[in-house]
This record gives C-alpha cells, structure tokens and sequence, in this order.
C-alpha cells in the first residue's frame, strides 16, 4: 500500500515538472560569439550611478529598477568599467541575477570592464609601468566574478581607453597584452569558461586606426591575442577637437538650422564609420583575417556650456543625439557591428562642479527619468507602462513639445 502511494506520487511530481518546464520557458545562456554581431542582443554602456558622487553607490533595488527599464527597450548586453572601489558591478551582477530569477524570460549579458592604469607617483608618471596593486585587484576580482556568473558575464574588456595617449594613466600595449594574455591561459587550463571572450576596450587610435605612432609590435601581438577588437569613435568631441569633418563654409545656404543639423549629423556618421574602417584596415594589414572588430563605445551629449555648446561647435542638442543615434545604429547593424551606446542614463556624478559639462548628459535618459527625444518613440508606444526610476515614472522631455525642443537646435559651427 506504501509502495502505490509512492508511485502515485512520484508520477504527479514528474507530471507537474513537465508541465511546468513545457509552460514557462527556462533562463538560456549564450556565448560571446552568439551575442556579438547579432542584431537580436542590442548592447549599452551602463553606469547607475544617480548622484554627484561615487560614493553612493546604487543598490541591488534600484539596479533592478534599471535592469527593468533596458529589457522594456529590448536592450540585451551591458558593458560595465571596473570591478574594484565600489559595489556597483557586484551589485550589477546580483540584480541580473534574481531577476533571471524572478522572470524566466529575462536575458541580460555583460561585458565586464577590469580599470588598468600606469605607475604615478606623485608628478612623477611612467606609461611603461603599471600600477600593478591596482591592476592586479582589478584582475582578480573580474575573474571572480567571471567564475561566479558564467551565465552572464561573457566578455572581459582589459582597460579602458588605456592605451590611448591622451589619457594621463596610459599604459604601453605590452602592459595588457599581459593581463589579456593572462585570461586566455586560463581559458586554456580550464579555469575560465572557454566561451568567454577577452578584448581591451579603445580609442579607434589605439587599434592602429590613427596615427603612426601606434603602430608597435605589442598592439600587434595584442590584435593577435584578444578575441575581438573593441574600439571606440566619439564624433561629438571631435566637432572641437577634430573640426574638419563638422564646421562648414558659410557659403552652403540651408533652408532651416534642421537640414544644416542634418547634413552635420550625417558627417559625424560618416567619421565615425571612417574611423571603424582605419582600424580594419589596420588589422588586416598585419595579415589577421577574420577578427571580430565591434564598437563599444560612442555616443552624442544632449547638454552642453563647454566647447560643444551654443557658444563653440553648436554640437549639443537633443535633435543632434537622436541622428547621431539612429544612423549610427542603422550602420552597425547593417555592418554587423554590436555598437555598445554610449549610455543609457546620464550621471551627474562626471562633472560634479558643472552640471551643463557633456560628461554629464549623454544618457537616453535623464537623472528625472525623461526620455529624451531619440527615444520618445518607445514612450509612445507605452514600453515603459508601469515601470520608474526612483519614484519617477518614464515621461518626455521638453513634456513632449516637440516645437519647443526644436528651437534648441542650432546649425554646425560655420568657418568665419
């Protein structure tokens, strides 16, 4: 008698767990080579940060308040920059988590930055050394974290904009061919899973793209090494720094500010996709054939009382960063290209002492949860229905006046 309520109850356990795996779908977990290139897995650079400081860091809550927000707009891949000094990534990494968790539906992947920097001492910098405490701590605990969530972190990035010369905690490319080096052994013995990727996140300069200067056999040795080239083009500031490509003769006559913005904004495009071919160019050229090249960071500020603003290159505006937006995602997903935007939310915290600096602007959304013009779209088609980000739901910017936003929109710089 025992045995047959046994067996009738085992037979309605294994009947339910059928059902039940038949009716809600179960987390899937694909590689980098999946994720990468493919149109289905749009990407985003991520920071939670809410306040003028670091100090605060965002909590596990108010993660998965942003999490919640970036799967509403299909967004699939974050990249974060650095694992030490803060909770922020680990906090990241739990959110996902429990989400994955609470909804079996939910799909997020990260490419995981590790910060890498130079030896300084005081005045005193040495780009051919490395500030090895740092960079070291900085290494370990992206492994850790690899370890901890192969589901979701599928890609490392060793630095950011770390080799490129303007930086003042550059670091020769010898330095991270060390620690990508690193990874890839332990991909090798079985330490790291074999479908994580290893790159190094740059300046399109940096890969070979700009100047000779570059060119050295280690970033050789590097393209050889990494999984992937993850480079970066920021238009945006080279409207100031890079003018060529952005102000015009005054002699070009345009009907409206809207179609000189028009015509700029598909230069800048076009500057960016040029920069993105210097470094396939690059590549191929050492004979490399077939490496993955994806842009991982560019991006347009919508605010600006510096360099870029009304007073200097006219760059700065919501028209302009919607452009900017569309056409340099229509470019990369014809290309094949994941583009990481550069980002989701902006963060007060980058330019403390001056709330107009660009650092501070260049999210889809603002600190106030307004959805700036490039995605008013999705407002209106209610993606954001129920969802808020501290306390404030996701509205329009300029309250949806679409005239009113247009009248900040100037022409590109003219020569003079």
């Amino acid at each position: 008698m025992n045995r047959l309520i046994n067996i009738t109850l085992f037979t309605l356990i294994a009947v339910f767990t059928i059902n039940c795996t038949e009716n809600k779908p179960m987390n899937t977990s694909k590689s980098a080579a999946e994720i990468l290139g493919n149109p289905d897995y749009p990407a985003m650079c991520f920071g939670g940060f809410r306040e003028t400081t670091r100090d605060i860091v965002p909590s596990v809550n108010e993660l998965k308040e942003d999490l919640r927000i970036m799967d509403a707009m299909g967004i699939k891949v974050l990249r974060t920059y650095n694992t030490t000094g803060d909770n922020q990534v680990a906090n990241l990494l739990q959110a996902i988590q429990e989400l994955k968790v609470e909804k079996e539906a939910f799909e997020m992947y990260v490419m995981l930055g590790a910060w890498i920097q130079c030896y300084a001492e005081g005045d005193s910098v040495n780009h051919d050394l490395e500030n090895i405490t740092s960079n070291r701590a900085e290494m370990e605990e992206a492994i850790k974290l690899a370890k901890k969530y192969p589901d979701i972190v599928k890609m490392i990035a060793v630095g950011n904009e770390a080799m490129v010369h303007w930086q003042w905690y550059h670091v020769s490319p010898s330095i991270i061919l060390k620690w990508v080096n690193y990874l890839q052994e332990l991909k090798e013995k079985g330490e790291l899973q074999q479908d994580l990727w290893v790159t190094s996140s740059d300046n399109f300069a940096s890969w070979g793209g700009g100047g000779m200067e570059y060119h050295k056999e280690d970033l050789n040795k590097l393209i050889e090494a990494v999984d992937y080239v993850a480079f970066h083009t920021y238009p945006f500031h080279d409207t100031h720094y890079t003018p060529d490509y952005w102000v015009r003769p005054d002699t070009i006559e345009y009907e409206s500010n809207l179609d000189a913005a028009k015509d700029g904004m598909k230069r800048a495009k076009d500057y960016a996709v040029s920069q993105y071919q210097g470094v396939k160019a690059y590549v191929e050229s050492l004979g490399i054939e077939n490496k993955p090249i994806h842009l991982t960071e560019t991006g347009w500020a919508s605010v600006t009382n510096e360099l870029y603003g009304d007073d200097g290159s006219r760059a700065a505006d919501e028209y302009k960063q919607k452009l900017y937006y569309d056409q340099i995602l229509e470019w990369s997903e014809k290309e094949g290209v994941t583009c990481f935007y550069f980002q989701i939310f902006d963060e007060p915290w980058k330019d403390a002492n001056n709330p107009l600096g660009s650092e501070n602007h260049f999210g889809l959304i603002d600190i106030n949860g307004q959805a700036k013009y490039a995605i008013w779209d999705l407002v209106d088609q209610g993606v954001f229905e129920g969802l808020e980000r501290g306390g404030n739901p996701i509205t329009k910017s300029f309250n949806g006046d679409e005239e009113e936003l247009m009248q900040t929109v100037l022409p590109p710089k003219t020569f003079e």
